[in-house]
């Protein structure tokens, strides 16, 4: 059966419409069309969705980023869908004629395929890992073994929400003073390369003593004219060590532990991986999960691989029958703020909400702690460049001051 990419009018509201159907030809995707109320102005054959289009890694059509807002409603969706009584395959056609994303579209028509054929969603939705990670997967072959997909995906669906919202609550705050930054910079470039090298061969066709300062700031504009290549190419070089470096298992681990180091930026980078780890474990725990499939995902989803290299430890000591508290201190990884509350959960029998709980005290705290640190940068720019101006300015004026005076 093949894949046609359509174009059509609606009968009823007589608005133009397009999308993906699936027959054994042309004439009979044209017939489906009618008989949904569409008139159909142009079909073709697709060859992203098509058989050969498709690959256990996901689409490769590269038919458009998927964000995880996409998903987020996506999941939404997916999951009314199904509460309203609609059939599986039923909801999985429906939300394929409703998503504009071609990936998704093609990842949808493969799962409904592999649906169709008797395959579990879950195990559907594991063959397109680029866009259905480990906890996706996970969360939804629990809701499908406990009767409670719908339930499930209304979770996924807050989860991500959350997850995208933070990022973008994150990323408008670090905007403006990455803009100011980068600008200072090219600001900085352009004075000392063009404007100050005009400038100063005055003074040296003078001939006279110059200032200190005067003779700093032609010294550095000098080299970066004369070395300017050497610069960037050393600044290249150290991105690709360094990129080359995280990238071996053995580097990529110290880089990970190196980070939980650094001044104020460690404090807030786990933070991070605790609000993750949290939240991840709680809505699995919600989801029916028990404590050490739950404990595999998470160790899955985590970023940081010093992390995970400590919840190996975490799992054996919840397979051994220890609560997750205990484990948890003994790697001397996690605050014991979270790991007191992860406690009195396990004693209250309500770790799930404990959990949540736990993950946006975090989440909280690090947009805060951000936009306390963004409200500190801006000004410190704004001193850097008027220090670097004031240089600039007592560098230029004091050989005229001299001129003038040895004119007098």
């Amino acid at each position: 059966m093949a894949v046609y990419d359509y174009k059509a009018i609606n009968k009823a509201t007589g608005k133009n419409t397009k999308g993906v159907i699936d027959a054994e030809g042309a004439s009979q995707a044209r017939q489906k069309l009618r008989d949904q109320g569409l008139f159909p102005t142009d079909i073709t054959e697709s060859k992203t969705l098509s058989r050969g289009g498709k690959g256990n890694d996901g689409p490769k059509s590269g038919g458009g980023r998927v964000s995880t807002r996409d998903l987020s409603m996506l999941t939404r969706q997916f999951g009314v869908l199904l509460r309203a009584g609609m059939p599986l395959v039923d909801s999985l056609a429906a939300m394929q004629e409703q998503t504009s994303k071609p990936r998704l579209q093609a990842a949808i028509y493969d799962i409904r395929d592999n649906v169709n054929g008797g395959m579990t969603l879950g195990d559907a939705l594991g063959k397109h890992p680029r866009l259905f990670n480990n906890l996706y997967v996970n969360m939804v072959r629990a809701g499908e073994v406990s009767g409670t997909l719908e339930e499930v995906l209304f979770r996924l669906a807050d989860m991500q929400e959350h997850q995208s919202k933070l990022k973008a609550q994150l990323t408008s705050s670090l905007a403006y003073p990455v803009f100011m930054g980068f600008f200072a910079i090219a600001v900085v470039i352009f004075l000392m390369t063009f404007i100050v090298p005009r400038i100063t061969d005055i003074f040296a066709k003078q001939g006279a003593e110059l200032p200190r300062p005067t003779e700093i700031l032609i010294a550095t504009s000098g080299f970066l004219r004369a070395y300017w290549w050497l610069i960037t190419a050393a600044i290249f070089g150290a991105i690709t060590l360094w990129r080359w470096w995280i990238s071996r298992p053995q580097g990529r681990l110290k880089w990970d532990r190196m980070k939980l180091r650094f001044p104020l930026y460690g404090s807030l980078h786990l933070k991070l991986v605790c609000a993750r780890f949290a939240r991840t474990m709680g809505t699995m725990l919600q989801s029916g999960l028990t404590m050490l499939p739950a404990l595999e995902v998470v160790n899955s989803v985590l970023e940081n691989s010093y992390f995970k290299e400590h919840m190996d430890e975490v799992k054996a000591g919840v397979r051994r029958g220890r609560d997750l508290a205990q484990p948890m201190r003994e790697t001397g990884l996690f605050p014991s703020m979270m790991i007191h509350m992860v406690e009195l959960g396990q004693k209250s029998g309500e770790i799930e909400d404990m959990l949540i709980k736990v993950a946006d005290t975090y989440d909280e705290d690090v947009r805060l702690t951000i936009e306390a640190i963004v409200a500190l940068i801006e000004p410190v720019i704004i001193i850097v460049m008027g220090i670097f101006v004031g240089f600039l300015v007592v560098s230029i004026l004091l050989p005229i001051l001299n001129m003038s005076q040895n004119i007098n």
